[in-house]
């Protein structure tokens, strides 16, 4: 996943900034005034590397896993049929 053009932190230095929190070297709070991000924000980061180390820096989806709301698909190509978006087919008889 390519990082995004408004990413305050490439994984980079979301490991960099990581390592100095675990270290002793920042507080969550001063990392956060120095990387320009909130404290919530490095404890995130804080917590992905040490639970899952590098692999743990890279961008996510924020697309959900599960959609409960989700439209059925029969219902979705009847729709899509009635808007004119897919050609109707001839009625068998």
């Amino acid at each position: 996943m390519n990082t995004h053009n408004n990413a305050r932190l490439t994984p980079l230095r979301r490991e960099e900034m990581a390592l100095w929190v675990i270290e002793g070297a920042f507080s969550k709070a001063h990392a956060a005034r120095v990387y320009g991000v909130s404290a919530k924000i490095v404890a995130r980061w804080v917590e992905r590397y040490k639970t899952e180390g590098r692999a743990g820096m890279v961008d996510r989806s924020s697309r959900p896993i599960v959609m409960p709301g989700l439209t059925e698909q029969a219902v979705a190509t009847r729709i899509a049929y009635e808007r004119g978006v897919l050609p109707r087919f001839p009625e068998s008889a």
